[in-house]
């Protein structure tokens, strides 16, 4: 059974660690900025992963991987890290960590269209029904119809829904230019060779905005780099790995809709940590996600 849904079990964790790093780049993103934390997590999560591959293959660096290898991955983490984290990490302060999950949710029919279109991929009944309900499940947390109008509102700021949509795009993108360049290649190095293309693609960023002394300033909040240290350690390292893991052993639209859960999973820790009130609407929004994400078993 765990051999037989290895991809589908790689996603689900990952939905978990992601969870996690998505609390704690939240508190770090309002202390010091979206800039800050990113190029930083960065740094944090490639020391982490250079340890890994030096006790687990013998080489701290990526430099057994072809050019064709090095060509796609790192295409996939200016798209993925940059530009969608970018995004992502930028709504945080307007419409929370948790909201801008659930608008990430979008990211696995991208995904799998991005897949049937790129990679020639096929989902079968049960998976696109899993999709429906995970989709259908949290979008209702979304949505609201106020009490005596007719027309369906959104609960949140357009600026900050938008941003989390352009990190979906990333997402999504990144995810299928991921596996087209890592195929059977290590997933850990190819998270390696991908964050070293954000951390380049985000000091050049930084650099044209004269932004350095905001890292300055970060590096010497202890605070913000507590959280940032927990981020990267299951974002950029333990997160951003096993999704590589995942869309290596299962499709890619199966495997960012597993993904996909993180709003379900954030609901129980913002309610102990930012101590936010869920309604009824989204505890049946995540009953629904879960059935999703069951179908993916059968």
């Amino acid at each position: 059974m765990i051999q037989s849904h290895y991809g589908e079990i790689a996603g689900l964790l990952t939905a978990v660690f992601w969870t996690v790093s998505a609390i704690a780049f939240e508190k770090a993103t309002i202390r010091v900025g979206t800039f800050s934390v990113n190029l930083i997590r960065l740094f944090i999560g490639f020391v982490f992963l250079s340890i890994l591959a030096y006790l687990n293959r013998g080489i701290a660096f990526p430099s057994d991987a072809g050019i064709d290898t090095w060509f796609w991955l790192f295409i996939s983490g200016i798209i993925g890290f940059v530009f969608g984290d970018l995004f992502l990490f930028a709504s945080y302060p307007i419409i929370t960590s948790r909201i801008a999950m659930l608008v990430m949710t979008l990211a696995p029919p991208m995904a799998a269209i991005l897949g049937w279109l790129v990679l020639d991929e096929t989902m079968g009944l049960y998976s696109i029904l899993g999709m429906i309900l995970v989709l259908t499940g949290i979008a209702i947390t979304i949505w609201s119809k106020p009490h005596g109008e007719n027309k369906m509102k959104l609960n949140f700021p357009i600026k900050g829904l938008f941003y989390a949509f352009l990190g979906t795009v990333g997402q999504a993108s990144g995810l299928v230019l991921s596996k087209l360049g890592m195929k059977d290649y290590n997933p850990f190095a190819s998270t390696q060779i991908r964050i070293i293309a954000g951390f380049i693609g985000f000091a050049v960023l930084i650099t044209f905005l004269k932004r350095w002394k905001n890292i300055g300033s970060a590096l010497k909040n202890p605070k913000a780099m507590t959280s940032i240290s927990i981020g990267s350690f299951f974002g950029p390292f333990l997160g951003v790995s096993f999704s590589l893991i995942a869309i290596q052993n299962t499709s890619t639209g199966i495997a960012a809709t597993l993904m996909s859960i993180v709003p379900v999973l954030i609901i129980l820790p913002t309610i102990l940590i930012y101590k936010q009130k869920v309604s009824l609407k989204e505890f049946i929004g995540a009953f629904l996600s879960v059935c999703g994400v069951a179908l993916f078993f059968i």
